[in-house]
């Protein structure tokens, strides 16, 4: 369930790219692409690949034309995206890419060499748009990539392919992950180049145990035929994991030996310990609350534990902290000593640690550390994001990596949503800039002065229109909630609007941001506002704002219930607003969202009159192991067990009242259908009345097929205005 397009933790896609633009990256990890000085960087443009100045905007070298992309008698390459070697003369290409589950991490790969002038296609005897995650060795002179399952090098100048696994299968996954480990922990590429170019670290996922979900495919041939998944729901063993290193040139393969239970154990981050003799990786035990750091000797297996973590709840990935990448590993010191942030204290800090396990704390005081964005070394500085004052924005601070007083980099006279790219000399960044009512803005700066260099000059767009307002609510509990409200256009204060609320609720997503898109509804065909609807929503306990762990992990094993009162409480006071009709209230949400529209609606029909839920988990014991488990804990035995029940949407259907469209995908490989389903035999027990729109072999975005986002957006737009009629009274 975590956030990028879509997943099950579904924010609509507008709000989803705005929120995480400056991060953005696809799984083949593609960022900008920087020049080795810093200044310059490179980007394709379709069948190009152009070298720009930061410095210059008008500066701009073609550095691999069309042409030089034509294979003999075949169309250009289409540059999804691209790689260059460390020493700038071989560029791979990433081309012909195929769907799997969520990202296009299958297709083909070609080498453009720039000193001989030659383009060649690697992995061209494998099956077309198999090759994953191919990379150049450091030297130079191989590529490595995935195919099928196994692991294969190519020798660059005599094209001489290798295959370094042998056993990969649709269940023994070599060199990447199954769907669990991409779903939950942003896992996909799973090999790593030695820096002597001499040897691969891997992963082996083994699914072999790990029951199969089978979804029905009915629309896609005559006869319908299963799509089976491996999906190890709560309470199932997860897929087992092990780490293997296999020397290039002879092939032996050393295994790893990591102490514990392969399949009761995680490993969701594992790379070269800066040198090519040792790797480093984290384990987690199956509950998540539980870390330790490993390093593991190449020569002959061993692993020794160098750092050891507990929380009561749960503890967060880097993926969390790195904009959903959990690759790379922050080394300083050369190598002596790495950066590793943690919630032990309260709050997201960053730490260092040397190999010994000693650790020093940098970042001290009452906030946390939304994102680590670059450890500038030749300076002696770290840059991360941060917001210690509003929790609803993000904004530039530094901090010496010896530790000290944050400062603030951010210029004060721009409050919202801040995103960086910093180039790796640290005195450059693609900045932009947004918020709710200001649309994103792009510029270039020179750090540590933020100094406009090129781009649009940033500039807060004051004389917005109906601008969407924030507020905090308290309930009868004393939780403090912030909440973004969009009023009709030409309000009246006088007359009462129904009522809209937006939900997500769960700790994948936060829904208030001062952002731009922040207020808008992907789903509704026309305008909100000029139709009369007064819509909101509200961040509750649980959600994933920078308001320290606490509030973050107040959740835990409480999901379905903790945030199911805060909204509720929420929206009774904001009943009591003069301007709010009670008796037009409404609710919606995709996925999370869903489940928690549902409960909504079922725990609380007093005060939620319409509600849309969309691919909502209405029985938490069907969705994945990780993610549930991570937050709820995992379910051993019938006392474990009821607390997944307890807030499980399913448990008080037979209390629906209000008016209820629910809408899923039969093949949703996420939140499977037999969550609809389930929910729809409890409905019909009860006699409870109710619409139901379900999109045949639709995933979890429901948008596949001619006319389905515009069908949905029109469906859902019509059943809000039919049950929960717009304008003032």
């Amino acid at each position: 369930m975590n956030i990028k397009i879509y997943r099950s933790a579904f924010i609509p896609t507008l709000f989803l790219l705005l929120m995480f633009s400056h991060q953005a990256t696809n799984a083949q990890g593609r960022r900008t692409h920087w020049a080795t000085d810093g200044y310059q960087y490179y980007r394709s443009g379709g069948a190009e690949i152009d070298e720009l100045d930061t410095r210059d905007a008008s500066k701009k070298t073609v550095l691999v034309t069309k042409e030089m992309l034509t294979p003999a008698g075949k169309q250009p390459l289409s540059v999804a995206n691209f790689f260059i070697s460390d020493d700038g003369t071989k560029i791979l290409i990433f081309t012909n890419t195929k769907r799997v589950w969520r990202y296009n991490t299958k297709g083909d790969y070609w080498v453009y060499d720039l000193t001989a002038k030659t383009l060649k296609q690697i992995g061209k005897d494998r099956p077309a748009s198999s090759l994953m995650f191919a990379k150049l060795s450091p030297d130079g002179t191989k590529a490595a990539y995935v195919s099928e399952h196994n692991v294969f090098t190519e020798d660059l100048a005599t094209g001489t392919v290798k295959q370094l696994t042998n056993d990969g299968s649709t269940t023994l996954i070599n060199g990447t992950f199954d769907w669990a480990y991409e779903e939950e922990f942003d896992c996909r590429d799973g090999f790593r180049w030695s820096p002597d170019s001499h040897s691969i670290a891997y992963w082996q996922i083994n699914a072999a145990n790990t029951k199969k979900y089978l979804m029905l495919n009915t629309t896609d041939s005559i006869y319908p035929y299963v799509v089976p998944v491996e999906y190890p729901v709560a309470g199932e063993d997860p897929s087992a994991c092990k780490i293997a290193v296999v020397d290039v040139s002879t092939g032996k393969i050393t295994w790893i030996n990591v102490p514990g239970d392969t399949k009761q154990h995680y490993i969701p981050r594992m790379e070269w310990a800066a040198n090519s003799n040792e790797i480093i990786l984290e384990q987690l035990n199956r509950a998540q609350n539980e870390s330790k750091i490993f390093v593991g000797n190449v020569s002959n297996g061993t692993a020794r534990v160098i750092h050891e973590e507990q929380d009561k709840a749960w503890i967060d990935g880097k993926s969390r902290w790195n904009g959903g990448d959990p690759t790379g590993w922050e080394w300083i010191n050369k190598g002596k000593d790495f950066i590793w942030v943690s919630e032990k204290d309260g709050w997201r800090h960053i730490y260092k640690i040397d190999r010994d396990g000693k650790e020093t704390l940098i970042t001290k005081g009452n906030y946390d550390v939304i994102t680590l964005d670059l450890i500038d070394e030749a300076s002696g500085y770290l840059y991360f994001m941060a917001s210690p004052d509003n929790a609803t924005q993000k904004y530039l601070y530094r901090i010496k990596i010896s530790g000290g007083k944050a400062e603030r980099v951010t210029p004060a006279d721009e409050p919202g949503t801040h995103g960086y790219e910093i180039s790796p000399n640290g005195k450059i960044a693609l900045h932009n800039f947004s918020n709710i009512y200001t649309p994103y803005q792009s510029e270039v700066i020179s750090l540590p002065d933020h100094k406009h260099l090129s781009g649009t000059e940033i500039k807060v767009k004051e004389d917005a229109k109906n601008k969407p307002e924030f507020f905090k609510v308290k309930t009868v509990d004393g939780v403090e909630m912030d909440g973004w409200m969009v009023k009709p256009t030409n309000f009246d204060p006088a007359k009462k609007y129904p009522v809209v609320f937006y939900v997500y609720s769960e700790p994948a997503g936060a829904t208030v941001t001062d952002s731009y898109g922040t207020g808008m509804n992907g789903e509704y065909v026309g305008n909100m506002a000029n139709d009369g609807y007064i819509y909101i929503s509200l961040d509750n306990r649980g959600t994933p704002a920078p308001k320290g762990s606490e509030w973050r992990k107040s959740i835990y094993k409480k999901i379905g219930i903790v945030n199911i009162e805060d909204q509720a409480m929420g929206a009774k006071e904001i009943m009591k607003w003069s301007f709010v009709d009670s008796t037009r209230v409404a609710v919606w949400g995709w996925s999370g969202g869903g489940s928690c529209t549902l409960n909504l609606m079922f725990q609380h029909p007093e005060i939620y009159k319409t509600g849309i839920a969309v691919a909502a988990v209405g029985w938490q014991l069907t969705y994945d192991n990780i993610y549930q488990e991570r937050y709820m804990g995992v379910p051993i035995d019938d006392a474990s067990r009821a607390v997944f029940i307890k807030g499980s949407p399913i448990t008080y259907a037979k209390n629906l009242k209000g008016n209820l469209l629910y809408v899923h995908g039969t093949g949703d490989d996420n939140v499977h259908y037999k969550n609809a389903e389930m929910l729809i035999n409890e409905l019909v027990k009860y006699n409870r009345q109710f619409q139901l729109m379900s999109y045949p072999n639709r995933s979890h975005g429901i948008y596949e097929g001619p006319g389905t986002s515009l069908h949905l957006r029109t469906l859902y737009t019509q059943y809000l205005k039919d049950h929960c009629p717009p304008g003032g009274r």
